[in-house]
């Protein structure tokens, strides 16, 4: 009889948020499971690794039949440390992130730390998915999430995933309705305005805290944004690799004579 899949689950929530249990109940169905996740929350950390101070992994007890650890660092070094060190090189079949409190749609996946776990799994090619719910609470109702939990790593791990990609799935919040179905999308164009609100200290001393308004200027109906907005859940298969190949025939045409 075959081994069961070894699936690895990791977030940038931290082990014990609401989201990542959702996502090892359901995992326990398709395989063996092994937790590895932040013991704090990692939000924003995008693909950050720690370099220069220790990290540490602690076992946690924390759902029968499950092996989980705690670490230290980022989503990112959750992630090879699972490989390199509790899995001593061998790479699991499926990796699964989240499912992460507040959206990773269009721009947000460059500072993700969710999408950021599921990008280092395409770097080691293993088939690896990010989930996000959008909806930031703690509270979240996540009842509507776990059928597309299902149906997508059903299919990954019956399909499989092209290496040196990933899948971003992101789902609306329950107070939107009820979801319109699965879109396969393309990243939206958009980007945030930022801003930085000046504070005081309790010494008098001036810091800044950083906030900013969402901007999509990209209407197209193939986005993730568009999908989202409009009850569907999206799907969006992304790469690590950021050469922007368009460019490369228009800069062969510059003078590049370094004389």
């Amino acid at each position: 009889m075959k081994d069961l899949p070894l699936i690895l689950v990791t977030n940038d929530d931290g082990i014990f948020a609401p989201g990542i249990r959702v996502l090892v109940e359901e995992m326990r169905a398709f395989g063996r499971v092994l937790v590895v996740a932040p013991d704090k929350p990692q939000s924003a950390m995008g693909h950050a690794i720690t370099i220069h101070n220790f990290l540490r992994l602690t076992k946690v007890d924390y759902m029968e039949g499950v092996e989980a650890w705690s670490c230290s660092g980022t989503p990112v070094d959750c992630v090879k440390l699972a490989i390199y060190k509790l899995l001593k090189g061998s790479k699991p079949d499926l990796l699964v992130s989240g499912v992460n409190h507040g959206a990773n749609i269009s721009i947000n996946v460059l500072y993700s730390g969710t999408m950021s776990a599921a990008v280092e799994g395409a770097m080691e090619s293993i088939p690896s998915i990010g989930f996000s719910l959008m909806d930031h609470a703690l509270e979240a109702d996540f009842s509507h999430v776990r059928p597309v939990i299902r149906s997508v790593v059903g299919n990954a791990l019956k399909r499989g995933i092209h290496e040196g990609s990933c899948l971003n799935v992101n789902v609306p919040k329950a107070s939107h309705g009820a979801l319109k179905g699965i879109r396969v999308c393309r990243q939206a164009r958009a980007n945030w305005e930022d801003e930085f609100e000046t504070r005081l200290d309790p010494g008098g001393k001036e810091y800044y805290w950083l906030k900013g308004e969402f901007k999509n200027e990209d209407h197209g109906e193939d986005t993730d944004v568009w999908a989202v907005t409009n009850g569907y859940v999206s799907i969006v298969p992304t790469q690590f690799d950021m050469t922007a190949h368009h460019e490369i025939a228009a800069l062969n045409t510059w003078d590049h004579g370094v004389e």
